[in-house]
């Protein structure tokens, strides 16, 4: 009987101290590190934008919510868009509204929110952005989700109806939410990716993340059966895995849908350019394409690859779309980036080891490719600044 209390008082030692060790070690991280750089934001539901972020997922947040270090007076740039402004897989300071403000030496202000579309770029941009008189608002438009992601806001929630050009239909706004989790484990994960620095640090950062993510990369299409294909070319450094059926569905030139989210988003573009020119503000769009795009000197036609025929299609819908929204925005005399050159080049060149993140069928660059971006923003910004300067 002894023997057991002491077997058990030890336990209890460790346990605790053990607990102790890992609370100690988490305040290390959230001291040392930049807590946005490593948690998943944690949302909760908005009658109007859907979802926003939950007060209580603040660490590493301004007080809006945003990731930057603190809401300034005022800001030279805003810059307005989804995960692929906000810098998913990056670093804040590898983000490219960041770098840009380094390229340029203008302060620039990110509100990019993972999952965020047109028409939260709009009302942010008219109820934020504008009251920090800035000189330059930028919508960063991603090709792969966008008009998907203005149709189903504008049919999901009322406050957008005044946008709809289609009969009322039940439409989900938000295409991104991630189903309930159902295991104990499942959830217990969710959790800690949202609240625990050291669990994301220990699990998915640093080697072990890179390790995973070649794994998945080179197995993409064993893992993904039917939804994933890689492409590995070692003498042009390329490892990178795709998943190319999502990104049809968004992109379909032929569902009424992506068609009439393709029409939301020219109607918000426009009425924010009339915004911005009213107030004396400069309005930019960066245009940033799908992972397919950017490889697609490797992948069209390429028979060797499974989903080659989806590729294809993919690639022939993101090009009709680019057309079509380039053509607006030149009638609509909208200034915008086309960061595809810079991306296609840079993989060209086999300027970085790589451009997009370690895991395999992310969608998001990394802070390489986010770099390509800010770059290619940053030569226009100057360029439109001078112009302004000597009139």
């Amino acid at each position: 009987m002894a023997k057991m209390k002491k077997i058990l008082t030890n336990l209890g030692v460790f346990v605790v101290a053990t607990g102790l060790a890992v609370l100690l070690a988490e305040f290390g991280a959230r001291l040392f590190l930049n807590s946005s750089d490593f948690l998943g934001l944690e949302v909760v539901g908005d009658p109007v934008l859907g979802w926003v972020p939950s007060p209580s997922a603040m660490a590493g947040f301004d007080k809006w919510g945003f990731r930057n270090r603190e809401v300034p007076k005022t800001a030279d740039i805003v810059a307005v868009g989804d995960s692929h402004t906000y810098g998913n897989t990056a670093r804040m300071v590898d983000s490219w509204p960041y770098v840009l403000g380094h390229l340029t030496g203008l302060q620039v202000y990110n509100m990019g929110v993972g999952g965020y579309g047109p028409n939260q770029y709009f009302y942010l941009s008219k109820t934020k952005a504008l009251s920090l008189k800035p000189h330059m608002i930028i919508w960063g438009l991603y090709m792969g989700d966008d008009f998907e992601g203005a149709y189903s806001l504008t049919y999901g929630l009322e406050p957008w109806a005044y946008l709809r050009a289609l009969p009322p239909r039940k439409v989900d706004p938000n295409v991104w939410e991630a189903p309930p989790s159902n295991t104990r484990g499942k959830r217990m994960r969710v959790w800690l990716s949202r609240h625990s620095v050291l669990y994301q640090v220990v699990l998915h950062s640093g080697i072990g993340g890179k390790v995973s993510g070649q794994v998945e990369i080179r197995n993409a299409a064993q893992l993904y059966p039917g939804q994933a294909t890689s492409l590995i070319l070692p003498e042009k450094h390329i490892a990178e895995a795709f998943r190319p059926k999502g990104m049809l569905t968004r992109l379909d030139q032929q569902d009424p849908n992506v068609r009439e989210g393709m029409r939301i988003t020219f109607e918000l573009l426009k009425e924010m350019n009339d915004i911005c020119q009213q107030n004396h503000i400069q309005f930019l769009v960066v245009v940033i394409p799908t992972k397919e795009s950017v490889f697609s000197n490797y992948l069209e036609h390429n028979s060797k690859l499974p989903l080659d025929d989806v590729i294809d299609q993919v690639l022939v819908n993101e090009r009709l779309a680019r057309e079509q929204l380039f053509r607006f925005m030149s009638e609509s005399k909208i200034p915008y980036v086309d960061a595809l050159p810079a991306l296609q080049k840079a993989v060209a060149e086999s300027r970085y080891p790589s451009l997009y993140a370690s895991s395999g069928t992310d969608m998001h660059p990394n802070k390489n490719g986010y770099h390509v971006i800010a770059e290619a923003t940053a030569e226009v910004v100057k360029n439109r600044n001078s112009q302004v300067d000597h009139r």
